[in-house]
């Protein structure tokens, strides 16, 4: 079932990371910098330019000044959380092996979930080592 990229998703608390894609993509159409705002939040960092304050571009922003999202912090965690995750999902896809009691479908559904989700954390496995692990 696909959904037209013209309409506003609406968040019901499942799939975090595929709706703030989405939604990143949709205000994006809009105007470019929507998405930058709704990150950045309605206060943006200023420098000291001689006598004048002027906007502290993005990469010069500190850690203190980079406010992430509440949505985002539930939802995605905050880097050690991430880290943690990262680990158990490795973990489990090294120690991956067929339940005797399992049958290939539900097999193949788990070892699908733990590949999307370190996909989702940018821990892309190449297809020549997802097929050596299947076999």
């Amino acid at each position: 079932m696909s959904q037209s990229i013209d309409k506003i998703l609406y968040f019901n608390g499942a799939h975090y990371s595929h709706w703030k894609n989405r939604m990143m993509i949709f205000l994006q159409s809009i105007d470019n910098n929507l998405w930058d705002i709704i990150e950045d939040g309605p206060t943006i960092p200023m420098k000291r330019v001689g006598e004048i304050y002027v906007p502290k571009e993005r990469h010069e922003w500190s850690n203190q000044e980079r406010k992430p999202e509440k949505l985002e912090v539930i939802h995605e965690g905050t880097n050690e959380v991430n880290e943690t995750k990262i680990s158990l999902l490795n973990h489990n896809y090294e120690n991956f092996k067929m339940d005797p009691n399992e049958d290939i479908e539900a097999m193949l559904n788990w070892f699908s979930i733990i590949v999307n989700e370190l996909k989702g954390f940018g821990e892309a496995i190449s297809e020549d080592k997802l097929v050596q692990k299947l076999i």
